[in-house]
């Protein structure tokens, strides 16, 4: 195995806080502590080898931001080692390392600077920066005028074209129009293919398992489950629904008695969901009346390919009361290419026949997604509802294929 770039060995990063900023003064003064002490991270130890991609998950407040700091050498933990080899480049707080005052040309080279760039090396990938953040009309208008959007696409571009050894992004792609958002991903696969060390803080917990080759989980300041992404994601999923599940019988939960689809409608450029049709026994609705065992689900999904771009992919999920995907199906897992007729729209048809999930209420979730079915296009969330009704006894969420012998 090859020597780490990364190595942490028993970090902590801990923070002093004062109920009063004239404490401050009076512990100096006196030598009695007035803080309380806050512990952020407590004994992180971890090595990471030359192009891994590493997740982070974890809910807020947990430590993830506090650790991408250090990683980014922006904050200095408290205790412990960390040693990192490479130039690093951070995508942490939008525009942390802007100054509002100046251009986006002159904090394109105050960054490069930062990052041990020569005025020549940033003369060099000048016009790359400026090309992909795609905002040329607005580079020498200070940044403080710049949109939420144009911050992103400007730190994104910088911090991927210095040629970072370790790259750590922390949910900043969750901004942007959806033709920036594929670019920024396709940035991402090149550096992962170019065997770069990517870490990658993120909510998305299917891009964390898509793209991942380890992921660690921090629970209050600790690392409490580290390893293959399957296994740790679904373990912090069963946290999430359990800690969900516990807050709402201590609480009253409303929900609106005909919650409508929600439905993001990207830009032309980019594939994009035109209509969903889904039929029980031949019947359209929104709503229907299933018999498990018996009924014929299926669902068609018209959409526009987008422009210039290979043909996209489709994921269907199954999702119960709560949230939680119980079954899903892809047509990248299934090995399926979809097509497009002559006038350039896409349909494809997934049936289920003997419909197999058990009583209850369950949600159709559509997703287009790249080629790859790892970057979501667009989302139709709740395209249809379904009560299933089953005759038996049978418990659980879905009746199993099955055979008896005796």
């Amino acid at each position: 195995m090859s020597e780490p770039v990364i190595s942490l060995q028993q970090v902590a990063k801990s923070y002093r806080l004062y109920d009063h900023d004239f404490d401050r003064i009076r512990e100096i003064v006196t030598g009695k502590s007035r803080h309380k002490q806050l512990v952020a991270l407590e004994d992180i130890t971890f090595d990471v080898q030359p192009g891994e991609v590493v997740g982070v998950v974890g809910k807020n407040g947990a430590g993830k931001s506090t650790l991408l700091k250090i990683l980014a050498n922006t904050m200095q933990p408290s205790s412990g080692s960390v040693v990192i080899k490479g130039r690093v480049a951070a995508l942490l707080e939008l525009g942390a390392s802007f100054h509002p005052e100046m251009s986006g040309h002159d904090n394109i080279y105050l960054n490069c600077s930062i990052q041990g760039l020569s005025k020549a090396e940033t003369d060099a990938i000048y016009a790359d920066i400026i090309n992909f953040s795609g905002i040329s009309e607005f580079i020498h208008q200070p940044v403080k005028t710049y949109s939420t959007g144009m911050f992103v696409r400007l730190a994104f571009s910088i911090a991927t074209h210095i040629d970072p050894d370790i790259l750590i992004i922390d949910e900043a792609l969750s901004v942007g129009d959806g033709v920036f958002a594929r670019r920024s991903f396709d940035r991402i696969m090149e550096f992962k293919r170019s065997g770069k060390t990517i870490f990658f803080c993120s909510h998305s917990l299917y891009q964390v398992e898509a793209l991942c080759d380890r992921v660690l989980w921090l629970e209050r300041g600790r690392i409490r489950s580290a390893g293959d992404p399957a296994r740790v994601v679904t373990e912090y999923g069963e946290f999430l629904r359990m800690e969900s599940s516990m807050q709402e019988n201590l609480e009253t939960v409303q929900h609106e008695d005909n919650p409508q689809p929600v439905k993001i409608i990207p830009k032309s450029e980019i594939p994009r969901i035109l209509d969903v049709a889904v039929t029980v026994d031949g019947h359209v609705a929104k709503a229907h009346q299933v018999k498990s065992g018996r009924s014929l689900l299926a669902i068609t999904v018209r959409f526009h390919p987008g422009e210039n771009l290979p043909l996209p992919s489709l994921g269907i999920a199954f999702t119960g009361g709560d949230g939680r995907i119980l079954s899903s199906v892809g047509t990248v897992n299934d090995g399926l290419v979809l097509r497009v007729d002559n006038q350039g729209i896409g349909s494809a048809t997934v049936e289920f026949a003997e419909f197999p999930l058990l009583k209850g209420n369950y949600n159709i979730d559509i997703y287009l997604m790249c080629e790859q079915g790892l970057h979501i296009y667009e989302a139709v969330t709740q395209a249809a509802e379904l009560n299933v009704e089953q005759v038996g006894l049978a418990r659980g969420i879905v009746n199993l294929p099955h055979l008896w012998n005796s």
